[in-house]
Order: C-alpha cells, then structure tokens, then sequence
C-alpha cells in the first residue's frame, strides 16, 4: 500500500500504526485465505460507522491504514454507511493503490435516509465492473413506501462468473428483533429482486444480496424473509454474529441462481470458508485505551466510565461492525462445458 511510504520512523504514532499494521496483517494472514487469481473471490460487506461523521473527531491516518489493510484482504467489498463527504473513502483509495476503484451512490434523501451512501471497492486487476449501477426502487402498488435508504445494485464479472450484487442498509427503528418496518422492507425488497433474477432480461440471472439487515438472529422474522423469499444464505454464515459485541446477526449474505442448478450452487455455497474479522483484537486493543487518551477529547477525561467511553470513540475510528466474508467459487467452467455438451 502507497500509505507505508508516508510512515516517518521518527514520529511515535507513526511507529505505533507500524507496530497495529504488523499486528493486523499477521491475523489477517492466518484467519482470512489467500487470495487467489482465478479460483476464487474473496467478498466481503462492512459498515463502516459514519464514514466519516467526524462526531468523534475525524478518522485519522492510522485508522485509515488499518481500514485499508483489512480492505486490501478481498477483492471486492460492499460498503454501508459511507457520508455524504468522500474524503475518506478516497484516501482509504489512495492508500490501497490506484488499481482499487469504487462505485457509490448519491446521498440517499430525507430524515431517514441519514445523508449515506452505498459503496462498493474492488480490486480491478481481479474484479470487473460489468456496466450495471443503479439505486432498487420498489414499483408503485407493492403495498409499502419506499425504502429509508436506497439500495444498490451493481453487476460485476471475474473468472468464469458474472453476477449482481445488491447491498443494503435496512431501516433499524426500534430496539426489538422484530421491528415491523424492518421486516417489511426486507420482504418486499427480497421479494423484488427473487422476481428480477427470474427475469431473461435481467442483466445476470446470479445475485448476491448483502449489506446490514439489522437482523438479531437467524430465528427472527427478518431472517426468514430473506429465505422464504427464495435466497439460500448458507449455514456456516448463519452462525457469524457481526456486531462488534458479537451478539447480533446485522450482516447477512444471501444468493439467489437462475444461471446454475440451484443445488450444485448451494452446495458450492454450504463448502465455502466464510468468517467475519475481529480487528479490535490487533488495533485499538482494550489495553490501548491509555495509549489514545491524549487523542480522545474531554469527553473521555468526564467520563463516568472511561473504557466505555473509550470502546464507543473506537468504533468511530473502525467501526461497530465486523467486515463479513466468503470465499466465492468463481470457476464454473466444468458446468459450462457440461450445459454446452448436453444441449440437444
């Protein structure tokens, strides 16, 4: 990344981003799978806390490198809660290289839409961008208003595989699993797409539905929907809390096929290594919190509770979510030939 070559030995934070960095790749190396040219797609989905609000001061550079080192692990990654401001989703560009683009969208309007944007980073040497970009608008007589914030909808190709994604950012309301709103927008939204995918004119029949559903378990309502929908999220995601207190299931992947067998897919899906990284564990540990005090302003010095104080002003240097990952098959050349072979 171009940001090591700005790193002064001589200034302490500088050595202390040296000393996460090193922290960070080594967790990385061993709990994320290698990248790969052909094989496979290394995905991910990641709120990135108000990026970048500045309510707790502006991310810096240290927390930029560390944004951008997990980034660099995959090869394309949805983004959720990106600000109306694009300072920081271009420095995190700038940091990973000038092969690395991004895809956003305008600041989703109204109150409720919480002036954010949907983005998506990708690795082009790996990922292409297949033309397809646009905000899902639910079709007038659905029995439901428009979604709080928009959702995105991007087409991509890489190896033998050319898909949709589609990220989200669902409304959250109130403080229970079954919030009625939350429920609605994901079944009309889920029900929306299913329908589109069935579609010969869809612009590809394979989509990825991704992004922070607010979900709080795989029992709730909300989690159902998306399945009774038709998309096939697979187990060992199922079992990935994704909120920074790893009590809550907000993040979610799911895959919908009208291009492949739905069985082969699911089954490709069920074998494929997923996980979601903890980077609190390598950078801005809980035993940091003295190394940062100078950098918190008064409000961690009159807090009650300075370590909560503390854990709340990190997650808006990081974020309160983990980055969700799966290692997508990417090669189905064998199912071609085979369709193409048994074509009467």
């Amino acid at each position: 990344m171009s940001f090591f070559y700005q790193l002064d030995p001589q200034n302490k934070n500088a050595r202390r981003t040296a000393e996460g960095l090193l922290r960070l790749r080594e967790k990385l190396a061993r709990e994320l799978p290698a990248r790969t040219i052909s094989d496979t797609l290394m995905l991910a989905t990641w709120n990135i806390r108000e990026f970048d609000s500045n309510k707790y001061g502006e991310r810096t550079a240290e927390s930029i490198a560390y944004i951008a080192e997990i980034i660099s692990h995959f090869d394309l990654v949805a983004v959720q809660e990106v600000n109306a401001d694009l300072q920081a989703l271009g420095w995190v560009q700038k940091v990973l290289g000038d092969w690395w683009k991004f895809l956003v969208t305008d600041v989703t309007a109204g109150t409720k839409g919480n002036q954010e944007r949907m983005a998506y980073l990708y690795d082009s040497r790996k990922v292409k961008f297949g033309g397809l970009a646009g905000e899902i608008v639910i079709p007038p007589g659905k029995g439901a208003e428009q979604l709080a914030r928009t959702p995105f909808v991007c087409g991509f190709e890489t190896g033998w595989l050319k898909f949709m994604l589609c990220t989200v950012h669902i409304y959250y309301g109130t403080e229970k699993a079954e919030d009625p709103k939350r429920i609605k927008e994901i079944e009309l939204l889920s029900k929306f797409l299913a329908d589109h995918v069935k579609k010969e004119s869809a612009w590809c029949r394979n989509l990825v539905l991704l992004g922070d559903f607010n979900i709080f378990t795989p029992s709730d309502k909300t989690f159902k929907a998306l399945v009774q929908a038709g998309f096939f999220i697979p187990q060992q995601l199922q079992q990935l809390p994704s909120n920074v207190d790893q009590n809550k299931h907000y993040d979610q992947m799911a895959f919908i096929s009208h291009a492949y067998d739905p069985k082969i897919v699911q089954e490709r899906l069920t074998r494929c290594k997923a996980g979601v990284f903890n980077f609190f564990e390598s950078v801005y540990r809980d035993q940091d919190e003295e190394v940062y005090r100078d950098e918190m302003d008064e409000g961690h010095a009159k807090a009650r509770n300075q370590t909560t104080y503390y854990r709340q002003w990190r997650t808006f240097h990081i974020s309160d979510h983990l980055p969700m990952w799966l290692e997508l098959p990417i090669d189905f050349g064998k199912e071609y030939l085979e369709r193409i072979a048994a074509a009467k």
